[in-house]
């Protein structure tokens, strides 16, 4: 059996028979108010939205909505790996795949090949019998800071 219920004005909770007040307003709309609380409140004409306990506050909140809903899922954008210039996308791909081991074996042949031509080149150029500079900067010495430049000259005279 369904029991005819009505809702409380100010508060939205449900009014069964035989509690509550019907109260008519000037312009004739009749309002069910649930309790004395309520009809105090509606009396002094309080914003059903501004009163915590009501249901017009905690929709107005978002309050007990979890139950109902779930929260929105957002779509992160996918990543579109691209190749690198000097390198293919497969290559790429390849070398994230292999194993540590294989990269680090790599890495020490090519080392080996390095420190071999560096020898090479070592041999080659102590038979040729050429004295080489003492610095790699082509023969120029490096020359402190205080003694690179008389100090009258160079820099800006704002007087």
């Amino acid at each position: 059996m369904v029991i005819a219920t009505e809702l409380c004005a100010l508060s939205e909770y449900r009014i069964y028979p035989g509690n509550g007040k019907l109260m008519i307003r000037r312009d004739g709309k009749p309002i069910w108010l649930g309790s004395a609380k309520a009809q105090s409140l509606t009396l002094q004409r309080k914003k059903a939205a501004k009163l915590v306990w009501t249901q017009a506050w905690r929709r107005l909140h978002k309050k007990g909505l979890s139950e109902t809903t779930n929260k929105k899922r957002t779509r992160r954008a996918n990543k579109v790996q691209r190749a690198v210039v000097g390198a293919s996308l497969d290559d790429i791909k390849k070398k994230a795949s292999e194993k540590s081991s294989v990269r680090t074996a790599a890495r020490d042949a090519a080392l080996k090949e390095l420190k071999a031509k560096k020898v090479t080149n070592k041999a080659k150029s102590g038979s040729k019998g050429g004295a080489k500079p003492k610095n790699s900067q082509g023969g120029f010495q490096k020359v402190p800071k205080h003694m690179a430049r008389p100090k009258g000259s160079g820099g800006s005279t704002l007087r």
